[in-house]
């Protein structure tokens, strides 16, 4: 993954990180996007110190609010997300990632993008499969 950086100790502090209205928490939506087909990968969240570890390092770092701790995509999967580019949209409280998906799967489903059920009337229908079955995926990482 990246060059032997320590995510964890990456500062929380730039001056750009102040043009970001985070939330009352403190955080903010990512959303990450493949740069090549423009899909929508995922959506997960961000604090300060996550986006500036995933400028610093050009990967993409979040915060797992599960886990309360910073959360390098592909750390458990090996499903990297190679960033080339940070936008935010016209209201500074939402952020895209424009990311290469390493191994073609963002979604621990196992799927391309975590987006793969859609609504069909009064059901949600999976209209997406399975690229990876994800316990050969974290078999030896949990």
């Amino acid at each position: 993954m990246s060059d032997g950086i320590d995510i964890e100790s990456v500062p929380s502090t730039a001056p750009w990180l102040e043009d970001i209205a985070w939330n009352e928490a403190g955080l903010a939506p990512a959303i990450a996007q493949d740069d090549q087909s423009g899909d929508i990968l995922m959506l997960a969240w961000m604090n300060r110190q996550a986006l500036v570890a995933t400028a610093a390092i050009g990967e993409a770092v979040y915060w797992s609010r599960s886990r309360k701790k910073l959360w390098h995509k592909g750390e458990s999967s090996g499903h990297v997300q190679y960033v080339s580019e940070i936008r935010i949209d016209c209201d500074a409280d939402a952020i895209v990632l424009r990311v290469r998906q390493k191994g073609g799967i963002a979604c621990h489903t196992g799927r391309r993008h975590c987006f793969y059920r859609r609504l069909r009337g009064q059901d949600w229908e999976i209209v997406d499969p399975v690229v990876k079955d994800p316990r050969e995926i974290y078999q030896d990482k949990t």
